[in-house]
């Protein structure tokens, strides 16, 4: 079963069960999926699913800040609930010594050795663990090692 196929049943389980905030994930992501799609003419690739969902999530995170500085609990408690939703739908994130040896060997390779180079080892990182990691973890694990608190 593949990732499109897997939100439609669980869809329809939701439906069943009358679990409005998880209807509610699945169905916006659905239609995220759909709009994308119909973006580039073509059924979705599992991968190409999964940034539908990073997308979604990085929204979510963005409004979650919204929220909690405008103090609405109500919403920030939503919001953090429709990310650990969206979030069952994504492999499981990389071990954080695993990424930091990811980012030492890029380092190395780059040849980077200041605080000027985040940009340039990014790029290199974010290939490398192919969506297993979100890029602030990856940036805040780049800048302290070509800071020297590494």
């Amino acid at each position: 079963m593949n990732l499109a196929e897997r939100i439609n049943a669980d869809l329809k389980e939701a439906m069943k069960n009358k679990n409005e905030l998880e209807l509610s994930v699945l169905r916006l992501m659905r239609t995220a999926s759909k709009n994308k799609e119909i973006e580039i003419m073509r059924p979705l690739s599992d991968e190409e699913v999964q940034v539908v969902i990073r997308t979604m999530i990085k929204q979510g995170k963005d409004a979650l800040t919204d929220f909690t500085s405008a103090g609405r609990q109500d919403l920030i408690d939503r919001q953090t609930g429709e990310i650990a939703i969206l979030e069952r739908y994504l492999p499981p994130a990389m071990p954080t010594e695993e990424l930091e040896a990811i980012c030492k060997k890029v380092i190395a390779d780059a040849g980077a050795t200041s605080p000027s180079d985040v940009g340039k080892v990014m790029g290199s990182v974010m290939k490398v663990v192919d969506g297993r990691a979100d890029g602030s973890s990856v940036r805040t694990i780049v800048q302290r090692l070509l800071s020297g608190n590494g």
